[in-house]
């Protein structure tokens, strides 16, 4: 079963400690930049439903929605959407007996989702949002015409392989496993690459997808990978966060020893718009409301729910999502547990509002960082 969905202080009232950590935030005082249109943020109505989800989870846990129906065979239909008469009918997800939480996870996200964007003043379209957040969305959705897809990549999210599968689609590589450092821009096509109307004929006519993880382990993983083996984030991003957040640092720090909550404290200060795209929420990535996304998949099924992707958009059947190479090491459950508990919890209570959305659309449970949870 899922973690138990609690807030940092939670206990029997997590709705409650959540209402707290989101009074913390002063999301409705954000700007889309200085003198900007204000963002298009969920109101307290909103919230409402985002701690609705949170109970969902809850009572999935407790086996109450437990006689849920599975999820449909094909991904979620679009009324009009003219490529889904092109497509096979998909063989299903291919869901073991264990994978039911999956199951009940995935009908959740698509019922947040619904419930949320259904919202008044969240976007129904990229043109609803403002520029900065329209050019973000567009810099960060792959297409391919020949198979006819839209691909929203998230950085920490497995989008290297896809990336790589892209260019095997493309005839650009010969294979998925080309051992060659990848290259994030050439004989790639982005959105932002075509003109509006082009824009409009891929966002109504194609199969639209994205994979998400859950929010703060993707927050781990980008924190360990930068600030521990990547220079050009130590001097650019470490040496800053250094500087700011420790006493006595010096006018010049190396930046290749940031701590955790170190980043945290930096995350708390800055923009969601404005921030590096590994740590960017995926909301802001993607804007799940302006864009109805036919399949969101799971970091935790990537292999399985990826080549469920590559046969709705029939692809050669020698293509496949690339696995996971026998020396990486992903972010576990068991360092993310050590590394929440070893911060602030104060700090923890600042982070988790810039990130609300993320766990709630995307049904992933709040962490649980209480006392009695951390020394066990």
């Amino acid at each position: 079963m899922f973690p138990r969905p609690l807030t940092p202080l939670a206990a029997p009232n997590g709705a409650e400690s959540l209402g707290r950590a989101l009074r913390r935030a002063p999301l409705g005082r954000a700007r889309a930049g200085l003198g900007g249109p204000p963002l298009l943020l969920p109101s307290m109505l909103m919230f409402a439903v985002i701690v609705a989800s949170s109970g969902l989870l809850l009572m999935i846990e407790r086996g109450i929605l437990a006689e849920m129906k599975p999820l449909p065979p094909h991904p979620p239909n679009r009324e009009g959407a003219a490529w889904r008469r092109a497509l096979p009918r998909p063989g299903g997800l291919s869901l073991e007996a264990g994978d039911s939480d999956l199951q009940v996870r995935q009908d959740v996200r698509n019922r947040t989702l619904r419930a949320v964007c259904g919202q008044p003043g969240m976007p129904r379209d990229p043109w609803d949002l403002p520029v900065g957040q329209r050019r973000t969305l567009l810099r960060h959705i792959l297409v391919s015409d020949r198979y006819r897809f839209l691909y929203c990549y998230v950085p920490k999210v497995a989008c290297s392989n896809w990336k790589r599968v892209l260019k095997v689609l493309a005839g650009v590589l010969d294979s998925v496993d080309v051992r060659l450092k990848m290259d994030h821009r050439n004989d790639l096509v982005f959105l932002a690459d075509l003109r509006p109307e082009e824009i409009r004929y891929r966002l109504q006519h194609y199969f639209k997808f994205l994979f998400v993880r859950d929010p703060l382990e993707r927050l781990l993983s980008a924190y360990r990978n930068k600030f521990g083996e990547i220079r050009e984030y130590q001097q650019r991003y470490g040496a800053e966060i250094v500087r700011r957040y420790r006493a006595g640092a010096g006018p010049s720090p190396a930046g290749d020893d940031v701590t955790f909550p170190e980043f945290l404290r930096y995350l708390v200060d800055e923009d969601p718009e404005r921030m590096n795209e590994h740590w960017m929420p995926v909301y802001h990535l993607c804007q799940p409301c302006a864009v109805h996304y036919d399949f969101v998949g799971s970091y935790e099924r990537l292999e399985a729910d990826a080549n469920q992707v590559l046969e709705w958009v029939r692809a050669p059947p020698h293509v496949r999502f690339p696995a996971r190479q026998a020396w990486y090491r992903p972010a576990s459950p068991e360092s993310l547990h050590y590394h929440l508990c070893s911060a602030p919890r104060a700090l923890l209570q600042d982070v988790l509002p810039k990130y609300i959305l993320d766990f709630s659309l995307f049904a992933y449970p709040l962490p649980n960082v209480t006392r009695e949870a951390c020394h066990q």
